[in-house]
């Protein structure tokens, strides 16, 4: 890959996803924008917002967004001819050197950006599924539009098969960004502090989505208990299934079991710093797993289900543990182990500090800002608009409606 850019470039970014309701796709477009801006670079983001959601001064807020059922999970998108035309006024101002966006292959802004604009673009696949009838349909909506593409980013293998499978051609694998010293730096909380009579063991994800997993570790509670009866589980996350799940499994050992509800993202970091492990229990639908590098990089010890992605993400399981994927009965076992094996895990706690450096942002800024050399390689033009994104325009506007902003 070629040294990357030094002189300052006008970079635009789309988000598909709504910052109503952030994510991982959101934040890792929020961390790169920054990235971007603190190396000197100009960059503008268009993700959908509501008009009174809080936003980075950065950002140009697309509207409003409708939930959608995709990949086990609930996206918030906006596709439309307002949207289009929102996108299509950005666009003409911005005058960016490049565009960068987000999977322009779900029917979102960022497939409307994908099809109005002309130069150099950049596309980031993060997506990982096996199979994906949604791909299959979105695919001929996009096929002419896929060859504006002059360079695509995977966030990692799995989500690089994804696309090889699904939509041909290849990219090359940037993993997603962690500032991994505001989690190394982060200083424990009392309140969720373990000791070694009562150690602590966190949880982080959407309590409603049932691929995060948090049935699974409820699973394996009661086993646990059995052999470290001080034990706490910290489940943090927005949703309002948890707390009914955990008084149905657990009846009267529910109460180890804390709900905190969302958190900030310094309180993000101080839980991780404080517990003793970090449980990721996801059942599938995982291209990457960032929450796994943040809890590496807080010095927790890590134990994941043995998803292809979690696997890779611990190095094979020499910067973590693994157990079974959906196996609650895999995973109290597991858990027992490793809390009763202090030198364990200082071991892959250690191995984790390591590993944990390939992911910062330093690192993976650099290998964007390299992309980004090679698409504005020879193109002295900023990125236009395609003519030809005319006709799409019109045919939004003859089915007017889906996900539109009103």
């Amino acid at each position: 890959m070629s040294t990357p850019v030094t002189r300052p470039l006008r970079v635009g970014i789309v988000c598909p996803y709504s910052f109503d309701v952030p994510g991982g796709v959101q934040f890792h477009v929020r961390d790169l924008a920054e990235a971007l801006l603190a190396r000197g670079h100009d960059v503008s983001v268009l993700a959908p917002a509501d008009d009174e959601t809080p936003v980075p001064p950065y950002l140009t807020a697309a509207g409003r967004a409708v939930p959608v059922r995709y990949n086990g999970s609930v996206a918030r998108l906006s596709f439309g001819p307002v949207t289009a035309a929102r996108a299509r006024k950005w666009l003409s101002a911005g005058q960016f050197d490049v565009l960068h966006l987000h999977e322009p292959v779900t029917p979102s802004l960022s497939m409307l950006a994908l099809w109005i604009a002309d130069g150099p673009v950049v596309a980031t696949f993060h997506t990982s599924m096996e199979r994906s009838r949604p791909l299959q349909v979105a695919f001929p909506l996009v096929r002419q539009s896929m060859e504006k593409i002059a360079a695509r980013i995977a966030v990692s293998e799995d989500a690089r098969r994804t696309l090889v499978e699904h939509l041909g051609g290849d990219a090359v694998v940037i993993p997603n960004g962690v500032y991994v010293d505001q989690f190394a730096d982060a200083q424990p909380d009392p309140r969720w502090t373990g000791t070694p009579e009562r150690p602590t063991l966190a949880f982080l994800g959407r309590l409603d989505e049932s691929r995060k997993g948090l049935a699974v570790m409820l699973g394996a509670v009661r086993e646990v208990l059995a052999h470290v009866p001080g034990a706490r589980f910290l489940v943090a996350g927005r949703g309002e299934t948890g707390e009914q799940q955990a008084r149905e499994l657990l009846g009267d050992q529910a109460g180890a079991v804390e709900f905190l509800g969302g958190v900030s993202d310094e309180d993000k970091a101080r839980l991780l710093s404080s517990v003793d492990v970090y449980i990721a229990p996801q059942t599938g639908g995982e291209s990457f797993g960032i929450v796994l590098v943040e809890a590496m990089s807080a010095g927790a010890a890590v134990v994941a289900s043995d998803l292809g992605a979690f696997s890779r993400v611990l190095d094979d399981g020499a910067a973590g543990v693994l157990f079974r994927t959906g196996d609650s009965a895999d995973l109290a076992r597991t858990l027992v182990e490793v809390l009763g094996d202090p030198d364990r895990r200082a071991t892959v706690v250690a191995r984790a500090s390591s590993v944990v450096r390939r992911y910062d942002w330093s690192a993976v800024t650099d290998q964007v800002l390299a992309v980004y050399e090679m698409a504005v390689a020879g193109r002295d033009a900023p990125v236009g608009e395609d003519p030809s994104s005319l006709r799409g325009a019109r045919l939004l506007e003859m089915r007017r409606g889906w996900g539109e902003n009103r």
